[in-house]
């Protein structure tokens, strides 16, 4: 068998099991890299499977766990082999609690952006916890200014969700759409259709701090909606969270809650 008919038998089995178009493209890339390796892949074997796992070297505990789910994919639907001889088991992931930036900081920081698309991709992160991937996707039809709601489609876990859309963005996004006049997709790139997930970190860097990541916009939007009383369970919902369990690691986060508790000294 070619390398080619193995990243045809994954691709058209992922899109067979309704997985997302990041969760194919991050797999086949990892799969892509393993059949590199090997010149008669008529010989693959359980054995050159531990082999790669046991000897890559991994630069984070989330790449691991992408990698062997990658690989284990390809060991049961290209191969078409059971799992037992191989070690497929995934490390758990390090419990580490995110940094949540400052609601005032990010609020100063906001109101000075001159760059109109860039502050609108900021603060419509921010209002309702994005993730990047739900930005870059957005599509003009996806605001709705009538109902003053926004639609994100197809998202993590291929779930579709609503969240409200406040006057303040409304008014931003307006603001740019004057400016830029996008086509189809909210924020188009400069050479593409839509805006990148690098160029959205990269303007959060600039504007933020250099050690930020846009992910932490989404830390911070619902740890400071717990700080002000928000409901875990609208929350959740907001988030698109399917187990609350997720949600409440806003709990952890929120200073709010450290600060009213009744201490004995």
């Amino acid at each position: 068998m070619k390398k080619l008919d193995y990243y045809e038998i994954c691709f058209s089995k992922m899109k067979y099991l309704n997985y997302s178009e990041n969760t194919i493209k991050c797999y086949l890339h990892y799969i892509e890299q393993f059949l590199k390796n090997f010149n008669n892949l008529s010989r693959l074997n359980s054995l050159d499977f531990q082999n790669y796992i046991n000897n890559y070297n991994f630069k984070s505990i989330s790449q691991q766990n992408q990698i062997i789910n990658s690989l284990r994919f390809l060991y049961k639907y290209g191969l078409e082999k059971k799992y037992d001889k191989v070690n497929f088991e995934r490390p758990r992931r390090e419990k580490k609690l995110p940094i949540v930036i400052d609601k005032d900081f990010l609020l100063d920081k906001i109101s000075k952006i001159k760059n109109k698309k860039h502050k609108a991709i900021i603060s419509l992160a921010y209002s309702v916890g994005l993730r990047v991937s739900e930005v870059i996707n957005l599509k003009i039809t996806d605001i709705d200014s009538k109902r003053m709601v926004i639609n994100i489609k197809q998202t993590k876990g291929n779930k579709d969700r609503i969240v409200p859309l406040s006057n303040n963005i409304l008014l931003i996004l307006r603001e740019y759409f004057k400016e830029y006049h996008p086509i189809e997709y909210l924020f188009n790139g400069i050479n593409n259709q839509q805006y990148s997930a690098t160029s959205c970190n990269s303007i959060v860097k600039k504007y933020l701090n250099e050690k930020c990541h846009f992910h932490l916009l989404r830390h911070s939007a619902f740890t400071n909606l717990v700080d002000s009383g928000v409901d875990i369970s609208i929350i959740q919902k907001l988030a698109g969270h399917s187990n609350i369990k997720t949600t409440s690691l806003y709990l952890h986060l929120s200073t709010a809650k450290l600060q009213n508790l009744p201490l004995a000294i």
